[in-house]
Parts: C-alpha cells; sequence; structure tokens
C-alpha cells in the first residue's frame, strides 16, 4: 500500500516521514484499489507494510506499521 502525507505536508527526509506516521499523523492512501483516496493513519494499519512517498512524492520508504 502506498500512502502520501494528507493536507498538503511534505518532508525533505525519511526520518520526518517516519516519526509523523508512527506519531500517527493522517496520510491518504494512493494505490489502486477501493480505498484510494481514503484518509489513514498508523493505527489503521497494524502490522502491514506501507510505501511512505516525500520529497514532493519523488523518494520513498518502506515502513511496517
Amino acid at each position: 500500500m502506498t500512502l502520501t502525507p494528507s493536507y498538503g505536508r511534505d518532508y525533505k527526509s525519511a526520518k520526518a516521514v517516519e516519526a509523523d506516521f508512527r506519531a500517527g499523523k493522517d496520510f491518504t492512501i494512493t494505490s489502486i484499489g477501493p480505498h484510494m483516496g481514503r484518509q489513514c493513519s498508523i493505527g489503521d494499519l497494524k502490522g502491514q507494510s506501507v510505501t511512505l512517498r516525500y520529497a514532493k512524492l519523488r523518494k520513498v520508504i518502506v515502513v511496517t506499521a
């Protein structure tokens, strides 16, 4: 599942995007499927591996929720 920061947020480093993800901030699901466009946070994704896009969507980091 691929997620992007919600509400216009962007990050310059992988450390910053992962910290906000782990802090429970909202991210938008951008993977094609029935949930595309919905908001979620780490609490909704227990145990799943997700790809977080950052740096104007040019870089990615893979984390486990």
